[in-house]
């Protein structure tokens, strides 16, 4: 379980590592690189809800940190970028579905490139 990774320090650093690796080295199987922020334009990053969630995720990945740190991350964002800038129920349903898309896809493609690359990962 997850749990059992992040009371574990050795599992926890190299899973910093190698998904630092992935991205890093442009392993994500994707359109582009999501991650080749430099040349994009603010819009376009704005956008990239799954990435920001991704990123924050990552910087909290450490030995010993609580399953709810993880959680309330993820949740704070959904709250910032998807539930409150929706003005409708409509809105917000596009908004939700947009994202649970992304978000899903970019952890497939997360989960291959460590699978096909990092196999220590998922020891």
């Amino acid at each position: 379980t997850m749990r059992t990774v992040l009371n574990s320090n050795s599992k926890v650093t190299v899973l910093r590592s190698d998904l630092h690796a992935v991205i890093d080295q442009g392993f994500l199987d994707v359109p582009g690189n999501l991650f080749q922020t430099k040349f994009r334009n603010p819009e376009e990053l704005q956008n990239d809800i799954e990435l920001k969630c991704l990123n924050d995720l990552m910087s909290l990945l450490a030995p010993s940190t609580d399953i709810r740190v993880l959680l309330n991350c993820v949740s704070s964002n959904l709250q910032a970028f998807v539930i409150q800038p929706s003005r409708s129920k409509e809105e917000f349903r596009k908004v939700a579905s947009d994202f649970q898309l992304r978000w899903n896809f970019l952890l497939t493609a997360v989960s291959k490139a460590l699978t096909l690359n990092h196999t220590d990962s998922f020891g």
